[in-house]
């Protein structure tokens, strides 16, 4: 059996000692917490600027103008984007520019479908 002297376990008792200690001792104090005024609800989000929704229409319909011409190029447009692209032009022209965004994404969107189209064989 091995001996073990009391130099070694001496060490071993002092930490369990400060141990035993520091959890006697009362809470701390914690510092006082910053009363967050009632005024400092969450901000509504702000409407979207009007300038730059109807720049974001007329990119979008400019980015659905190309998309829709490549399409017609290879031959591969179909008429339901080639109705969205003419419904988003018109909405761009009556200043609807959140409907126009939703029009050119999705002519863009189908024109993309189309040129995905000719990857596949036409017949099985």
């Amino acid at each position: 059996m091995l001996e073990t002297s009391r130099l070694c376990q001496a060490p071993w008792w002092a930490a369990l000692g400060l141990v035993v200690a520091a959890c006697t001792l009362g809470p701390r104090e914690a510092a006082p917490t910053p009363a967050v005024p009632a005024a400092a609800a969450p901000a509504a989000v702000p409407a979207p600027d009007e300038a730059a929704l109807a720049e974001a229409a007329r990119a979008m319909l400019a980015q659905a103008e190309t998309d829709v011409q490549r399409a017609r190029a290879k031959r591969a447009l179909w008429l339901k984007a080639w109705e969205d692209l003419l419904a988003a032009r018109r909405e761009v022209a009556a200043h609807d520019n959140a409907a126009a965004i939703e029009s050119a994404k999705r002519a863009s969107e189908l024109a993309q479908l189309g040129l995905e189209q000719l990857a596949y064989p036409a017949v099985r």
